[in-house]
């Protein structure tokens, strides 16, 4: 079961696809390091994420508690702090993982994201984290029809650099505060998504297992492409609530962050785990997410479904390749 820790609502940044700096937690109501500390151990991964959660000056304390409850903790961040993300991964090299967040190249990145020199900002960071001894690092994007352009050249961009690419695109919840998201060109942002899938498929980074990660991204990217065109999903199910839960500054514990309205299965300042867990309200929440219609395309619910059905992916890379090798096209559904 992997987990999100999201310690706070506040941001410096004003995306255009997220209004959670209009609706920012307060310090003295958010959780403190002791509550996640009430989490479960034998997790596989824990995103620690926000709002930004290096407005938090107790992360380091986060990370100290979660360590020893997962496999790997993965930071999301925008990259502004620098200085507070490198020391984090000066402290726990082995431990974390760090994705920052931008939306295209500087001058884009900076007009979406409503963060002045947050581009800079972000590059400074990754430069930086090169320098530690964290293996696991890179960019990751949010793909909708504004940013489409720069999508291929971000992608070059962390190829050349050698770090990570990981993307998602627009969605409306509670958690975002938006529910008017939507793509007004869509030939535009799916004619870019499919160039990009036929780059991750073709991926030529020096290192073979990027190469990997790459292909089964783009096997992934198949469902950003359906979601994009409003054509559902090609995952089997949702097990948000099983396989995955967020813990949210207040304390709550929910099974996702991309329900219309928040659907709180109790509150660990409460409660414990596994009365939570296991409590007649968590089943309740369960029930909801199984007769769920959103077709989200969060790579969190994701990757368990690419886990569970190992043949759909390999199968569709194994093809894809060979099609692309003869000069013909994917197969995209």
């Amino acid at each position: 079961m992997n987990g999100c820790v999201i310690v706070t609502y506040r941001c410096n940044a004003k995306c255009h696809m997220c209004n959670i700096w209009e609706n920012p937690s307060q310090p003295d109501n958010e959780i403190t390091p002791d509550i996640a500390a009430k989490l479960p151990s034998g997790l596989g991964r824990i995103n620690l994420t926000g709002g930004e959660p290096f407005l938090r000056d107790d992360v380091g304390e986060f990370v100290k508690i979660l360590r020893k409850k997962a496999k790997l903790v993965e930071i999301s961040t925008n990259g502004y702090y620098t200085e507070k993300i490198i020391d984090i991964a000066q402290k726990f090299p082995k431990d974390v993982m760090f994705r920052i967040s931008i939306e295209g190249l500087p001058h884009l990145n900076d007009k979406l994201r409503g963060l002045k020199n947050g581009f800079d900002h972000a590059l400074r960071t990754v430069l930086e984290l090169r320098k530690t001894g964290v293996k696991d690092y890179g960019f990751s994007i949010v793909i909708c029809d504004k940013n489409a352009l720069d999508l291929l050249a971000v992608y070059d961009l962390c190829s050349q650099l050698g770090v990570e690419f990981g993307n998602s695109t627009m969605h409306n919840s509670w958690y975002f505060h938006k529910h008017d998201n939507r793509i007004s060109d869509v030939k535009l942002a799916a004619k870019v998504e499919r160039e990009f899938i036929r780059a991750l498929l073709q991926s030529r980074r020096d290192s073979y297992g990027m190469r990997i990660k790459d292909w089964l991204r783009a096997y992934f990217n198949l469902n950003i492409l359906k979601y994009l065109e409003g054509r559902g999903n090609i995952m089997t199910s949702c097990t948000a609530g099983s396989d995955l839960f967020f813990l949210d500054p207040y304390g709550n514990i929910l099974p996702c962050n991309g329900s219309e309205n928040p659907w709180i299965m109790g509150n660990l300042k409460e409660r414990n785990w596994n009365e939570i867990w296991n409590g007649p309200q968590a089943q309740m929440i369960r029930e909801k997410v199984a007769w769920c219609d959103r077709s989200c395309a969060f790579i969190g619910t994701a990757r368990f479904d690419m886990r569970r059905h190992p043949w759909r992916p390999l199968s569709w890379i194994v093809i894809n390749k060979l099609r692309l090798a003869i000069g013909r096209d994917i197969i995209y559904y």
